[in-house]
């Protein structure tokens, strides 16, 4: 067999087809064998760069995440926003539909995939809460925009609650759930004087996320068996 002079285009056609079949049926619901037959490629060849469909689905979803970092870290380093102000634009951009309701669509119940939450919690503490929460609750402190002297604490909390808590793909919940725990939240870090952090149009996007997490899977064809 001829080796394959171009590995990177493979690996990036896989992951294209794999994000797509993710968002159209959900992690369950696409199998090895669709994204096999939608790419052309044999299982031999799959295989050759991801061991399972865990694996397509993880670099599927750090593809995901860096798009959604360097808009992040635009807010972050924005010279002309206080603390507050970027602790607000970061949660108001993490939220953005374009790009979340992706996720939303792919990911399965956490609850019931305790790897999938692991590696979510995984990100909180050693990705967000450093990179962008803490740094930004410092420099609140520092500006006076945000009263707290426990800033590391603090971040883990918010980003805890935010991504877990009210975070509907975690488990099934209801849209007055959902603004029940945006209410408690918002009340919590106004202690902290932090004013309002989920605001009336968070809490609609927020509800709308909560449809794409519930939503029935579509009927998946027969002999369609595989790494489901």
């Amino acid at each position: 067999m001829a080796r394959n002079k171009y590995p990177e285009e493979t690996i990036q056609k896989i992951l294209d087809t794999a994000e797509q079949l993710f968002i159209e049926k959900g992690y369950d619901h696409a199998s090895l064998q669709d994204i096999i037959e939608t790419t052309g490629l044999s299982k031999g060849a799959i295989y050759h760069h991801f061991a399972s469909k865990e694996d397509m689905f993880y670099a599927v979803c750090d593809r995901i995440e860096q798009r959604n970092y360097e808009i992040l870290l635009d807010v972050r380093n924005n010279a002309s926003l206080n603390g507050l102000e970027k602790l607000q634009a970061i949660f108001k951009a993490s939220l953005q539909p374009a790009r979340q309701a992706k996720m939303f669509c792919m990911m399965p119940c956490l609850l019931e995939n305790p790897r999938f939450l692991a590696a979510e919690m995984q990100s909180i503490f050693k990705e967000v809460v450093p990179i962008f929460a803490e740094p930004i609750i410092r420099q609140g402190i520092a500006d006076g925009s945000i009263d707290t002297e426990h800033p590391k604490e603090l971040a883990e909390a918010m980003i805890l609650l935010s991504d877990i808590w009210i975070n509907p793909i975690i488990q099934p919940t209801t849209e007055e759930q959902i603004e029940a725990r945006c209410a408690v939240y918002n009340r919590l870090l106004n202690s902290f004087g932090i004013p309002e952090m989920i605001d009336g149009e968070a809490v609609k996007i927020l509800m709308h996320y909560v449809s794409l997490a519930r939503r029935p899977p579509l009927v998946q064809k027969k002999g369609g068996a595989g790494d489901a």
